[in-house]
């Protein structure tokens, strides 16, 4: 029973070491290839290259979600707001909503699944067939090379698609609400105009969506990076970029939204 209890306790004191391991490598993974220069660097072509890559092709996914989010907090909230004779604030609901939760959250979950297991997959893909250590015996710097372009991209990315999944949300949140609901078109949009905040909304809407990105492409790169060079390797790595940045970014959100508001 000892012995048992004893291997229990060291399972666990190998996965934390682990754990902290992963965070050590991590941060020098950032630190190494967060800012640009050294031999081989990328260039500009390669960022645009990899704003397309993680970006633009995340457009259809981002766009066609935040319309369809935007149409049932339409549905759900002349719903509740009817009940309540309010159902002319609907405008004010799905924008605030969308602005201060929904858009950053739902865009970084999109783009995690997407554009981040994408990511981790090419980064994987040229570590097992030694392209990596090619550019090493090369005098390449990999980290500037690999990582700082798809690094850079994802952090532009994130805050403009999670722009563009508010603004589509709202129009479709407007579809609803004025041509299937009859509510009135100037009540809807003035309302709407009359409670979001460019700061307030807007601007920290923006915050949450940067941080994300910087939290879902570093975690997309470093388990590409860090991954087994096998087959198997690879695809574990994967699962673990979706899985581990959903979970981060549901609790960075709790924690920004908290200091926002001023609760911590």
């Amino acid at each position: 029973m000892l012995g048992k209890l004893l291997e229990q306790l060291q399972a666990v004191g190998r996965s934390g070491t682990a754990a902290i391991e992963a965070i050590g490598r991590g941060t020098l993974l950032l630190k190494n290839s967060l800012f640009w220069g050294g031999p081989g660097s990328a260039g500009f072509y390669d960022l645009l290259k990899q704003i397309y890559s993680v970006g633009v092709r995340s457009l259809i996914i981002i766009v066609v979600a935040g319309f369809f989010v935007g149409m049932v907090l339409g549905l759900q909230g002349y719903n509740i707001l009817i009940d309540f004779g309010s159902e002319a604030a609907l405008g004010t609901m799905v924008s605030l909503t969308l602005l201060r939760e929904l858009g950053p959250v739902v865009t970084a979950l999109l783009f995690a699944g997407r554009a981040g297991s994408a990511l981790t997959a090419e980064i994987g893909l040229m570590k097992a067939t030694e392209q990596l250590s090619s550019m090493e015996m090369m005098g390449v710097d990999p980290f500037k090379r690999v990582i700082t372009p798809r690094l850079w991209a994802g952090i532009i990315s994130m805050p403009i698609l999670a722009l563009l999944f508010s603004t589509v949300g709202i129009w479709g949140g407007a579809f609803v609400a004025v041509d299937m609901l009859g509510i009135d078109d100037g009540a809807y949009w003035g309302n709407m105009q009359a409670s979001v905040e460019f700061y307030e909304d807007v601007v920290k809407g923006i915050i949450k969506s940067v941080a994300f990105g910087v939290v879902v492409t570093w975690i997309a790169v470093y388990q590409g990076y860090d991954s087994v060079p096998t087959s198997e390797g690879i695809g574990k790595a994967t699962t673990q970029t979706v899985v581990i940045s959903s979970l981060a970014v549901l609790g960075l959100d709790f924690v920004l939204t908290a200091v926002m508001l001023g609760g911590v």
